[in-house]
């Protein structure tokens, strides 16, 4: 679950951003993660940015969320000023990924050698 808002300027989506929404078992509540925030670049510097944050934040909150979380790049102070102005704060959770799109990556993670082939 979740929302996408946009900002449209003559029929022309501008800006987006995705907010997914899930369960937090630590605040026994729903939260936000601010997944994608895109703003075409020839419309930047415009505040456009602030106004899709302001929005989302609003959006979450309406929608009974009790946290916000984001992630941007460890060497994008630009982008990390941007959203302090707004109240966010450093977390001191470490994220962690692991990519799902690699075809033997999956076969490795899902082969178990112990078991025998459903031919045996």
């Amino acid at each position: 679950m979740g929302r996408i808002l946009k900002f449209e300027m003559e029929g022309e989506i501008i800006g987006m951003v995705n907010l997914l929404y899930t369960v937090s078992t630590a605040l026994g509540a729903r939260v936000a993660i601010l997944e994608d925030m895109v703003v075409n670049p020839s419309q930047r510097s415009h505040g456009l940015g602030g106004l899709l944050v302001d929005a989302a934040i609003q959006q979450a909150s309406q929608d009974g969320c009790r946290r916000m979380t984001l992630l941007t790049d460890c060497d994008n102070t630009k982008a990390m000023r941007f959203y302090e102005r707004r109240g966010f704060i450093r977390s001191p959770m470490v994220p962690m990924r692991l990519l799902l799109n690699s075809s033997s990556q999956m076969n490795s993670a899902f082969s178990n050698h112990d078991e025998p082939s459903p031919s045996q």
